[in-house]
């Protein structure tokens, strides 16, 4: 009798919960850029939870890049894990240090899904890649590129279709385009970089112009005290306290795309990611360029990748993968570049109708794609906080006028040679 209603019972719990068929997956998202992303998200997650059933996404929204990585490391040892998250494509190396992500060639097996590794460009793949393993899947990636008011270049006399291509060019339009009320007070300035926020990644853009990248590729070594990158630097320094074409000191990186649209600078330095948000909101034409060169074109890459952390099942990193293949397919690839401003990651996105539509009539779409050719992957080391601090704190120092240029490198080189040293 008892071994019958064992049975029974069984059998009654098999009928009301048919073996939980539902996999949940949970991840954090960073709001770091503007637009209406969370709304985006929001519905491509509910798209995605409708085309497959048997899987349930939870997107939790946590600040810029920052806040996400602390709250997703936070969760994981607290017992809470999120199975996959949208972090910082340069936590690569942190995420390393924790043990806490898997590489996805341990994860997909079938060659389809091994084509798909290779699907992207391979200039957004160098910040997720290491030791031939891929552990960030780009998603939301950008370059940095050159905004410009038409209307105000035409003020000034200048060709409004025309943006600087060197450094040069770029100094002498700056000075032309700066404006000032009758009391002498600047009410526009010709150009703005920001410096606040993610000053070393705006400085790589200068390093790389003047032809030099910060970092080698397997993280253990930087290069801040090369002559050329002290050069970038004394450049950055000189529009604001030589040329007086930007406001000495520091500019803000969460204020400038604003400034822009509001008229108080004619050019800006500022993320691809911004692109749609300026779109719908500068009252005047802009233009979209490539970064001008010094002794070439360059900037780094930047943005976010998919990663998955070592607590799932194996049920779980399966629906992950599946839920960052659909994420990153080309149609939806497309969808997210024409809707955020951020780049299409991968090449037959392009090829799509709604985007190959969308950029014949908004080319600006496309700058970010073109520069691929002059980038190169953004700043990430073993330490990458205190590393990336040590050059953020120089630009600082030497912007504000603390330091000279030299000076101020140097010393953030012979600091992180010691943090580094450890990992060769």
């Amino acid at each position: 009798m008892k071994a019958f209603l064992i049975l029974a019972f069984a059998a009654l719990l098999a009928a009301v919960s048919p073996a939980r068929a539902e996999t949940e997956l949970t991840f954090f998202y960073p709001i770091a850029v503007g637009g209406p992303l969370t709304k985006v998200i929001d519905g491509l997650a509910a798209q995605f939870e409708k085309e497959n059933p048997g899987i349930k996404v939870h997107p939790i929204y946590a600040g810029n890049y920052d806040d996400a990585r602390i709250k997703a490391l936070a969760a994981l040892k607290g017992g809470q894990p999120a199975q996959l998250s949208v972090l910082f494509s340069i936590d690569i190396y942190e995420l390393l240090e924790q043990d806490v992500i898997v590489p996805f060639d341990d994860i997909v097996t079938s060659a389809a899904d091994k084509a798909w590794l290779k699907a992207f460009y391979p200039a957004l793949m160098a910040n997720g890649t290491y030791k031939g393993k891929v552990y960030g899947i780009p998603f939301q990636r950008s370059t940095i590129v050159m905004y410009w008011n038409k209307d105000a270049f035409k003020e000034a006399g200048l060709d409004p279709e025309k943006a600087p291509a060197t450094w040069n060019e770029m100094t002498q339009m700056a000075t032309k385009l700066v404006k000032k009320d009758a009391s002498g007070n600047v009410t526009r300035w010709g150009v703005m970089v920001p410096s606040t926020g993610y000053a070393y990644w705006m400085f790589q853009a200068f390093a790389r112009e003047n032809g030099q990248d910060l970092m080698n590729k397997d993280g253990n070594r930087t290069n801040y005290a090369h002559p050329d990158v002290i050069a970038a630097l004394q450049y950055w320094r000189d529009l604001g306290a030589k040329h007086k074409v930007m406001p000495e000191g520091t500019v803000e990186w969460g204020t400038l795309r604003q400034s822009f649209t509001e008229g108080k600078t004619a050019m800006m330095w500022h993320t691809t990611g911004n692109l749609t948000a300026v779109k719908d909101t500068a009252k005047f034409p802009f233009g979209v360029a490539m970064l001008p060169a010094s002794k070439q074109r360059g900037s780094p890459t930047g943005g976010g990748n998919f990663y998955i952390f070592k607590k799932t099942s194996p049920e779980e990193r399966k629906a992950a993968v599946a839920f960052v293949k659909w994420m990153t397919a080309p149609e939806r690839t497309a969808e997210w570049s024409m809707a955020t401003g951020y780049v299409a990651t991968r090449p037959d996105a392009y090829e799509t109708p709604k985007l190959k539509e969308y950029v014949s009539g908004f080319p600006a779409a496309a700058v970010a794609r073109d520069q691929f050719k002059f980038a190169t992957a953004e700043l990430s080391t073993f330490q990458t906080g205190r590393v990336r601090k040590l050059l953020d704190d120089a630009i600082q120092a030497s912007l504000t006028g603390g330091k000279p240029p030299a000076a101020a490198l140097k010393a953030a080189q012979a600091e992180a040679e010691k943090l580094l040293r450890p990992y060769r």
